[in-house]
């Protein structure tokens, strides 16, 4: 027979040391998925600027798993339609070109293609409403570490890593600086120059004719010309296990300040305060002469996240008061351990303009035996209604004529037009 002792009532648990109480915290708020914190901030000019957050959204409606965050920046011009559509259906047509019930990894790797689907659609429906105003379109899918970045226009979107590093994860689309856009507009039919005074004087940046506009890709602008493409430059990468912040931001931004100069100006504070200090500076070196908007997205290891996230002048002060000296350099080690960085992975980039070369020859798009459905618009239609965007190489017209990605006669009509081998609807009608 075993005798027991019955445990002492009063007796107290033996004392726990500070930095094993950390470590069990860190341990225990420990997740896959990293915390996404963002803020925005933003200055009317013309009020043609418009933004998109939506911190939770679901690959599988109603898991709680599957969760992304989306946020955009749109910045009209020649009116506001074309921002304020593209806000309310961009993000709708980029979903609906991804297959339903796949995994999350082929879920990102579909994305990409998904979003050049998803900005041409947008173009095709917003142009049927018969307005001629335009806009640039920076859409930012954050899943986990995995950043998704497609944009049209010169709204730009930068990541500032946890060492310091800044990387532009867009391409500005403006005439004026990318001379491989300039060459495509002038092949596709248009013509690139300067506006021109009485006396033949140039003055300003190089715009496309008709139309004068500066840019060379967008979401609308029906009365410039089909050369003007909505097809987004796409880039996905992979964040380092320390995370990093994104500042998406209008060009009232970029006008005034660097990407080193923006990620500069707010590193330490909370997003939220980073975002109202980064309009703040713009203001300060050039003025309100445009619309001013920007949004600061910090994607942040769950970690850290029990972590105070106040200014770097005021943390050690923080953890003085709470923990005194001894427990604040334990702390701090941590945060170093924490902090320390890797390379950012690039997963995928492309640029083209050219719609064949985005979409690809696997774009999902046989629904049964019968119908297949348009890689742009989505919609179901007997094979003699459309046409693959491109011939495959691996089969005989005849044997598999619906061999690769499907477009409608709409759609494929808009894919011609865009590459200048047929009018547009648009000069068609002048």
């Amino acid at each position: 027979m075993t005798n027991t002792v019955a445990p002492d009532p009063s007796a107290r648990p033996p004392m726990v040391p500070l930095a094993t109480l950390l470590g069990r915290e860190l341990r225990g708020s420990k997740s896959e998925k990293p915390v996404v914190r963002f803020g925005h901030a933003n200055l009317a000019k013309r009020g043609e600027d418009l933004f998109l957050i939506k911190p939770e959204c679901f690959r599988v409606p109603g898991n709680s798993s599957s969760t992304f965050s989306v946020f955009a920046i749109f910045d009209g011009h020649n009116g506001v339609s074309a921002a304020v559509f593209a806000k309310e259906h961009l993000l709708d047509h980029v979903l609906s070109a991804i297959p339903q019930g796949i995994s999350r990894e082929e879920w990102l790797r579909v994305l990409p293609r998904a979003l050049v689907a998803g900005f041409v659609k947008t173009d095709i429906d917003f142009q049927r409403k018969g307005e001629v105003s335009g806009t640039t379109a920076t859409l930012v899918v954050v899943d986990g570490s995995t950043v998704t970045v497609g944009c049209v226009g010169d709204s730009r979107c930068i990541l500032d890593s946890r060492d310091g590093v800044v990387s532009l994860l867009t391409v500005d689309h403006r005439l004026e600086e990318n001379a491989e856009e300039r060459e495509r507009v002038t092949a596709s039919g248009g013509e690139v120059g300067r506006l021109n005074l009485c006396g033949g004087q140039e003055i300003g940046p190089l715009r496309c004719w008709p139309g004068g506009l500066c840019l060379s890709r967008s979401i609308g602008d029906t009365d410039v010309g089909e050369f003007i493409v909505p097809i987004p430059h796409v880039k996905q990468v992979k964040l380092s296990s320390a995370g990093g912040r994104l500042i998406i931001a209008s060009d009232g931004i970029w006008d005034a300040l660097s990407s080193e100069a923006a990620a500069k100006s707010c590193r330490g504070l909370p997003a939220d305060l980073a975002a109202k200090l980064v309009v703040k500076e713009a203001l300060k070196t050039s003025g309100l002469k445009d619309d001013t908007t920007c949004l600061v997205v910090d994607v942040i290891p769950s970690e850290t996240v029990s972590l105070p996230s106040s200014p770097r002048r005021n943390q050690n002060k923080f953890r003085s008061l709470l923990f005194g000296k001894r427990s604040q350099n334990i702390v701090g080690k941590l945060v170093n351990k924490l902090s320390s960085v890797g390379s950012v992975e690039e997963l995928f980039e492309e640029g083209s303009a050219m719609l064949e070369e985005r979409l690809g020859s696997d774009f999902p798009c046989k629904t049964n035996s019968s119908t297949f459905r348009c890689a742009i618009c989505q919609m179901d239609q007997a094979p003699n209604e459309g046409l693959p965007a491109s011939p495959s190489p691996y089969c005989s017209p005849t044997s598999k004529p619906w061999e690769g990605p499907y477009l409608c006669e709409e759609c494929r009509r808009k894919k011609e037009a865009m590459e200048g081998k047929r009018p547009s609807a648009t000069a068609v009608s002048r």
